[in-house]
């Protein structure tokens, strides 16, 4: 199984799964890290994993018709089948969605549906959770479809928000959540134990 990686930022969620399928001698190979920006350190943690970088972003291209074009030309070169993404800060657009539908997976830092939505990603996640008084927080991987955050749920795991916590401290629990939540499903993905009917995600035994 051939995965691309998506990533805007730091890629540390990258280059975690890539350790962990390697490690693991899971049956994948990490074929490529898309960056939506310039000079990031995910570009960075790719070179030295020898993972190949191309860099696409939505600003660099004129129409949304133009930006899916040049991120499915990328994938079809190197020959992906999968995409995971990791921090990546755009929305993918609905053609790559079309052409890879239940096959593009993402985590987010709370319990979906709650807290999610565009312009809910990072501490703005966890200022919200605190904010807004909830007791329960978490992480949440899910397949892609058309909106933010909103494709069927493949596992989530809770973290308690304890009274005193800050978004920095709740996003650090959180954080040592999502990268075991992500690790467990890419296992169950790339041993194809998972079927998606309508909005539900079974897992094969």
């Amino acid at each position: 199984m051939r995965l691309a990686f998506f990533a805007s930022g730091n890629g540390s969620t990258f280059q975690y799964l890539v350790e962990v399928i390697r490690n693991e001698s899971l049956p994948a190979d990490p074929a490529l890290l898309i960056c939506s920006r310039q000079k990031v350190l995910a570009a960075e943690r790719a070179r030295e994993l020898n993972v190949p970088v191309e860099v696409i972003s939505r600003k660099s291209y004129a129409t949304i018709d133009e930006h899916s074009a040049a991120l499915s030309a990328a994938l079809e070169r190197h020959r992906c089948d999968y995409i995971l993404l990791a921090g990546y800060l755009e929305l993918v657009p609905p053609r790559i969605v079309a052409k890879f539908r239940n096959r593009i997976v993402n985590i987010h830092p709370a319990l979906l549906p709650a807290f999610g939505g565009k312009g809910m990603y990072g501490r703005r996640v966890h200022e919200a959770v605190i904010d807004y008084g909830a007791r329960i927080s978490g992480a949440t991987v899910h397949f892609v479809d058309e909106e933010y955050d909103h494709g069927p749920i493949l596992a989530q795991q809770a973290v308690v928000v304890l009274p005193n916590d800050t978004p920095d401290s709740l996003a650090e629990r959180v954080q040592i959540v999502e990268k075991n939540l992500y690790a467990g499903a890419l296992r169950l993905l790339v041993s194809k134990r998972l079927v998606v009917t309508g909005r539900k995600v079974k897992i094969i035994p």
